[in-house]
């Protein structure tokens, strides 16, 4: 993963963003473009006369940074001044305003001047705070320019931020003169209209316990949900600080959906009865009013803390999958002419996981086309990048007939380009690892299991980063830690939608430790929830081979075969991706026993 990276700095960045582009481009398209132009050309000139250099004006953003955080302030004041001053005479309803955040913070600037890091994050991350027309700043930032700027500064308090492991101090920025946004209370001054990706508010939990004591445990929960949430950078997710005015209240979650302008809500309560807990929790649709997923867990309560984190991490690990299966669907409801570039890359996405359950080719090629469709729309879809990482992935697996250096070549830029655009998407950094496993040049060990570990970091509640840090440990010889990571992925994501791979690496890894009967049991679970997704035919004739029940292990090797003609073609040769060459044997051997190419007596010295 190397790149022109220049040097490491402090730096004052500002982000910017466009309130209700879309709703507005859809009521009057030429204006809208004409107001946008208007309003890149204000901020060019502030940035630059404020010692600043603007990095990037892609779509309806803009990204800038400065020498000075006093510069970077005035700069956002006053393209917010003249913006206002500007749209005086336009009706409120089509006037284009700007939500700007500002962070100073370490940045990495490349060769070629663009900037990544934690503090660009952060800039982006602190205006979707701001109110329409206003201005937000991180504590480093206040710090850095109190008494040098004319405005006063209100303390928003810390905010959970998306993708941001630790919460941010945010201060508001009063304009000079006493100007500013209107209140955020006034919904007709907000635009409320849903964001291009799956939305969410975790209403605060209620304590059924009638013991005011617990008040401190329910809350815990509610919040460390909404701070875990948020690290899945494909989630919209509103801010504890609004969420819990809702605290104590009877509340219609339609109307609470309206009013914070979500799709899902997310409710629950807790009871404590002596020692014990339950926790019950359930999401909802707000646009339909449907249950997607409801679930109770009951725990003895013995170290709160920990039990407070464990039923955090199980509430988090499966309603994402939840929300994600329900954006497919949506996606897939619509009319393709009539797809937005997110649409695209969700409906990419699933076509992608659909093939990989399948072994489908067609499925995978239209993953691939709609991915691209989605990138022709919005050339920075991190959504589409990783789906076009992800296809062609399967494609070095699955497709005998590919030829590998450019689909690897294909995958690899295209999850790079993820990467710089997000440099914490823990999704493209788990492809990344992926991909390095199948390497032109063989696999690169050291780069696959540092991407995977660096995946699990960023976001530890997602199931795909955890259980591709699981494989790729195995793969490298660690099979205990992989059987144990996997389990926790099923404990974790019982419902996940692709468990079928899951199952896969369990069957693998109790070949690899010898434990053929629960290898088998794996496996047959692995074909009970996916039946043509052929892999786990291949793990459970190779289990039965390590039981000695070599005529049971020739049809479910049939089915392997029928199924993954090329999976099953390369590794009969012994290309299994292991880095240990007793792990490549065992299973090249069993496999080989199970297709009748090699006696039954091949396999008894290995077991």
């Amino acid at each position: 993963m190397k790149g022109a990276v220049q040097r490491k700095r402090l730096a004052a960045i500002l982000a910017a963003d466009a309130v209700g582009y879309s709703r507005l481009m859809a009521a009057d398209e030429s204006a809208t473009v004409a107001a946008l132009d208007s309003a890149r050309s204000v901020f060019r000139s502030h940035i630059e006369s404020n010692q600043g250099r603007v990095i990037d004006m892609a779509g309806d953003s803009v990204l800038a940074v400065f020498e000075t955080a006093a510069g970077a302030v005035d700069a956002a004041l006053a393209v917010q001044k003249t913006l206002d001053e500007a749209s005086a005479d336009v009706p409120e309803e089509r006037r284009m305003r700007f939500r700007i955040g500002v962070h100073l913070g370490d940045v990495i600037e490349k060769t070629d001047g663009t900037i990544y890091g934690d503090g660009v994050n952060i800039a982006a991350r602190l205006q979707t705070l701001a109110e329409p027309g206003g201005v937000v700043l991180s504590q480093s930032i206040r710090n850095a320019v109190k008494g040098k700027v004319e405005a006063a500064f209100e303390d928003l308090g810390k905010q959970a931020v998306k993708n941001i492991a630790e919460p941010v101090r945010a201060y508001q920025v009063n304009m000079p003169g006493g100007a500013r946004a209107q209140p955020k209370s006034s919904a007709a001054e907000i635009d409320l209209s849903l964001p291009d990706k799956p939305s969410i508010a975790v209403l605060p939990f209620t304590n059924m316990s009638g013991d005011p004591e617990q008040e401190y445990f329910t809350d815990g929960v509610s919040e460390d949900v909404i701070t875990e949430l948020s690290r899945f950078r494909s989630l919209f997710v509103i801010a504890r600080n609004s969420s819990f005015t809702y605290k104590g209240r009877a509340v219609d979650v339609r109307a609470v959906a309206k009013e914070l302008g979500v799709r899902y809500v997310l409710e629950g309560s807790i009871r404590k009865a002596t020692n014990r807990i339950r926790v019950t929790a359930q999401l909802i649709d707000s646009l339909t009013g449907n249950h997607i997923w409801a679930e109770k867990y009951d725990r003895v309560l013995e170290d709160v803390f920990e039990v407070q984190e464990e039923v955090t991490r199980a509430i988090v690990a499966a309603i994402a999958p939840q929300i994600d299966v329900a954006e497919r669907d949506k996606a897939r409801r619509r009319r393709p002419e009539n797809l937005s570039a997110y649409e695209l890359a969700v409906r990419a996405w699933a076509s992608a996981w659909e093939a990989l359950a399948k072994n489908d080719p067609a499925l995978r090629e239209q993953s691939i086309r709609d991915a691209n469709a989605a990138l022709a729309l919005d050339s920075r879809s991190v959504n589409a990048l990783e789906t076009l990482g992800f296809a062609w992935w399967q494609s070095l697996l699955f497709a005998p007939n590919v030829d590998h250096e450019a689909a690897f070549a294909t995958g690899l830029k295209a999850v790079m380009k993820a990467i710089e655009l997000e440099p914490t998407n823990d999704g493209a950094y788990t492809i990344y690892a992926w991909l390095m496993q199948h390497a032109p040049e063989g696999t690169r060990w050291d780069e696959a299991l540092g991407s995977a570990r660096r995946a699990h970091e960023l976001n530890p509640n997602s199931a795909n980063a955890l259980q591709a840090l699981g494989h790729i440990e195995g793969y490298q010889g660690d099979w205990a830690s992989s059987l144990n990571r996997l389990q926790l992925v099923l404990r974790l994501s019982p419902r996940d939608p692709v468990i079928c791979y899951v199952y896969q690496g369990l069957a693998n890894a109790c070949i690899c430790l010898g434990e053929y009967a629960n290898g088998v049991e794996y496996a047959r679970q692995g074909i009970q929830a996916a039946p043509s997704y052929g892999l786990n035919h291949a793990f459970l004739a190779m289990n039965l081979v390590g039981l000695g029940e070599i005529e049971q292990a020739r049809p479910a090797f049939d089915a392997a075969q029928r199924l993954s003609p090329g999976w099953i073609a390369g590794r009969l040769r012994g290309t299994f991706p292991f880095k240990r060459p007793e792990d490549v044997k065992r299973l090249t051997v069993f496999l080989r026993v199970a297709a009748g190419l090699d006696p039954p007596d091949a396999a008894k010295a290995l077991r």
